[in-house]
């Protein structure tokens, strides 16, 4: 449901993304780096030379040209920055949960001593609140 609107998006915004993405597609493009420079030059001057338009109406039809060509003109194979969604590196970065450093060896632990005093501090304040919020777990004899 990613197409349907939940807020308001300005004229400008919507502007300002049809720029960023047009100018993303010349990058998907490639090329040697001064033929790029003088074609974002020229969408800039195209985006400059109806940045004063007042009326709204006609600013709106540009608007959807502009969308129109965008669409007609984009890379077959747009690029992606690694870290984004859909890039090559995305979500490779691995969750471990809090509890796995309760499984380290001392020996370990002694090569950070102010990061596990301080970890077992708030451990035990995080348990004194959960505690006073929720009261002692009690465990029945068949419980471990």
């Amino acid at each position: 449901m990613a197409y349907l609107e939940t807020n308001l998006v300005s004229h400008a915004q919507k502007v300002c993304r049809l720029y960023k993405a047009a100018w993303r597609n010349l990058e998907s493009y490639g090329g040697r780096p001064h033929i790029f420079r003088y074609k974002a030059a020229l969408l800039r001057a195209r985006f400059d030379a109806n940045a004063n338009e007042v009326d709204m109406v006609k600013a709106k039809k540009l608007l959807m040209e502009g969308q129109a060509e965008l669409w007609k003109t984009q890379h077959w194979h747009p690029y992606k920055f690694p870290n984004s969604p859909g890039g090559i590196a995305y979500g490779r970065e691995e969750f471990y949960p809090d509890w796995i450093l309760d499984t380290w060896h001392p020996y370990e632990k002694a090569e950070y001593p102010d990061y596990f005093a301080k970890r077992d501090q708030r451990k035990k304040e995080h348990i004194e609140r959960w505690e006073k919020k929720y009261g002692k777990i009690k465990l029945d004899e068949g419980d471990h």
